[in-house]
């Protein structure tokens, strides 16, 4: 890690208490599998990323040499080795969501946030990355920002999310097009009878 490492790391009071109770699930000799939520756990109290010091606190608590702790924190891409924005902004490139307009959704990023992919804004609140598929291919283009999805993107609605969090507002999470959940763009076609206000419009689309 070619990064500035504090010197120490500790669980809070608050944390420590949820690390033994995860670790309390799993049979005498099996606490290693402890070692995500762990991770997680970690990096949340961290500021979004895990330094070399909370990998080896890990590892002393379950029993396991560090190298195996930071094998588990490089290969999931959800653990950040490096430290990231306040607003980590996961904009999927993947096929769907690449024919579906990714490069606008990009280029929106980058114009409210400055950041390029992979970039960090001077003020730390913006990260920006391109990743593979976030599983939410139905509602392409998406991005994911800290937990919550953006689903059914264009430019205008990417840089109305964006432009809401640097105000620090918190803008609505899932479709940004209106559409309930993964229903069809023109509303549903089936249980029409339970739920005539989400219908298929007249018309719509196919």
């Amino acid at each position: 890690m070619n990064i500035e490492q504090p010197s120490s790391f500790a669980f809070s009071a608050e944390n420590l208490e949820k690390a033994k109770w995860h670790i309390a699930k799993y049979p005498a000799g099996r606490q290693q599998s402890a070692v995500m939520p762990l991770l997680d756990l970690a990096q949340r109290q961290n500021g979004g990323w895990l330094p070399q010091a909370a990998i080896e606190v890990i590892a002393d608590m379950l029993d396991m040499a560090s190298i195996r702790v930071y094998e588990v924190a490089t290969f999931y891409t959800m653990y950040n080795l490096k430290p990231v924005g306040k607003n980590f902004v996961q904009v999927c490139t993947n096929l769907p969501c690449w024919l579906r307009g990714s490069d606008q959704i990009m280029a929106a990023c980058k114009k409210v946030t400055g950041c390029s992919n992979g970039e960090t804004s001077a003020d730390g609140e913006f990260t920006v990355l391109e990743v593979e598929c976030l599983g939410a291919c139905v509602n392409a283009p998406m991005m994911q920002i800290g937990d919550d999805y953006y689903e059914d993107l264009d430019s205008a609605a990417t840089e109305e999310v964006l432009t809401a969090l640097k105000a620090g507002q918190k803008p609505k999470v899932g479709s940004q097009s209106g559409r309930y959940t993964c229903e069809p763009a023109g509303g549903i076609t089936t249980l029409t009878d339970r739920y005539p206000d989400r219908a298929a419009k007249a018309g719509g689309d196919d």
